[in-house]
């Protein structure tokens, strides 16, 4: 600053002198000598004024400790500013923003549930918090990520999934190893809170495990398949340790540690259009059972959406439906054969008409596992209002009747809502 002042002043000197000399001698009293004596007063004081700002920002800063600090409070570091034209980016805040930086994505999930109606078979209470699930989910390092699922419930806590998943493995593999839920349909791999209606299909009930499903520790490896132009092939296999469904019938079961379970699923994706697209899959699991034999179940689910571009937030349209075969191999008893085969489907179709406003309707039939000769059968319709992204009000009225004569007419109505973050879930 000093600098350009000098150089300013020094360019109207000459300028007045040049204009002096020009008009002649002039004697000392000229006002024009008198006004560049005074310019020539004014730049020394703007001189001496330099000088005293720059002494006082190179001597260091008094250091008078304050009552607290003199008293042994902690004092938060100074924010780093580096020098103009170092390169450097500055640093605010310190260990605190560091720390920040990483901690997980937290967030949490709450579905209460109230149902009004009879159902002497598989009865529910009038009102339950049926889940809050909280979500940890965050960035391990650049080959890796974690996921964590913890399942609150009026009856406990329990891990629903928990896996590490590594994303730069070569061949293009992604392995995930922890808790997890299993790539069989569509289904099985849902949390509750995913689900287009209040509860679970028959088939899943009868078939693989009900809201349990098929869920255990072990890996899992996937990788994306050469395809044609325009489809979309994954394949995936896991191996988990053998404990799957619920603990009265439970899929599957180890009583040794080399009585594992695997699961194998192949998916296909291909858009129609550009506003409808057709995702195939074919899935098949196998495992010990409670007989003292193995258990194989197979499965085939097809999902059609349809969601216009231009009215993507007002229009939609998803049909899914899903068929399982399972064959559970058991001691042969007079009525019951040494091998039970039982079939089960579900199909479902739900429709945005609004904004806000989604109407579905859902058809269920399902042998059960142990006893092919027993089947349930349903039907369901729906109607969901989401005020928002963070809210959901879903209501279903559901008939259902089971093998033994009985029938049920429910009406439930769920309430779904979302605090800080969840990342999202497997399209």
């Amino acid at each position: 600053m000093a600098k350009v002042i000098c150089i300013c002043s020094l360019l109207l000197l000459a300028s007045l002198a040049a204009a002096q000399q020009a008009a002649g001698q002039q004697p000392c009293c000229d006002p024009l000598e008198s006004r560049l004596r005074a310019l020539e007063d004014k730049i020394r004081a703007l001189e001496e004024e330099v000088q005293q700002l720059r002494a006082v920002q190179a001597s260091p800063p008094a250091t008078a400790p304050s009552a607290v600090a003199a008293a042994g409070a902690p004092v938060a570091p100074a924010q780093t500013v580096p020098a103009p034209g170092s390169g450097q980016l500055p640093v605010y805040g310190g260990a605190s923003a560091l720390a920040k930086a990483l901690n997980p994505d937290i967030g949490l999930i709450g579905t209460f549930l109230g149902t009004a109606g009879g159902n002497r078979i598989r009865p529910s209470p009038s009102f339950e918090m049926a889940e809050s699930e909280l979500s940890l989910q965050a960035i391990i390092d650049p080959y890796a990520r974690g996921d964590f699922f913890l399942s609150f419930g009026e009856e406990g806590v329990e891990l629903e999934e928990g896996y590490i998943t590594f994303t730069a493995l070569p061949a293009g593999l992604v392995a995930k190893a922890g808790k997890m839920r299993s790539a069989f349909g569509k289904v099985n791999p849902m949390h509750r809170h995913m689900l287009p209606w209040t509860d679970r299909p028959l088939v899943t009930e009868n078939l693989l495990g009900g809201e349990e499903g098929i869920t255990d520790a072990g890996f899992s490896v996937s990788r994306i398949l050469p395809a044609p132009k325009g489809i979309f092939l994954e394949a995936t296999g896991q191996v988990f340790r053998g404990d799957s469904g619920a603990e009265e019938e439970p899929v599957f079961i180890a009583s040794r540690k080399s009585d594992v379970s695997t699961v194998a699923h192949l998916r296909g994706y291909r858009d129609l259009t550009e506003s409808t697209n057709l995702d195939l899959g074919l899935s098949f699991a196998r495992g010990q059972n409670d007989a003292g034999s193995t258990t194989n179940i197979y499965g085939v689910d097809a999902t059609l959406r349809w969601k216009p571009l231009r009215r993507a937030i007002y229009r939609s349209f998803i049909a899914r439906s899903e068929f399982v075969w399972s064959q559970r191999r058991q001691q042969p008893e007079a009525l019951l054969p040494a091998v039970q085969r039982a079939f089960g489907f579900y199909t479902s179709a739900d429709f945005q008409f609004n904004r806000r406003w989604t109407a579905g309707a859902r058809y269920d039939w399902s042998e059960r596992a142990r006893n092919a000769f027993e089947s349930d059968r349903g039907a369901s319709a729906l109607l969901t209002f989401r005020p928002s992204e963070f809210t959901e009000l879903r209501g279903q009225y559901r008939f259902t009747r089971f093998a033994e004569g009985v029938d049920a007419n429910e009406f439930r109505l769920q309430l779904q809502f979302s605090l800080g973050a969840h990342g999202a879930h497997p399209f």
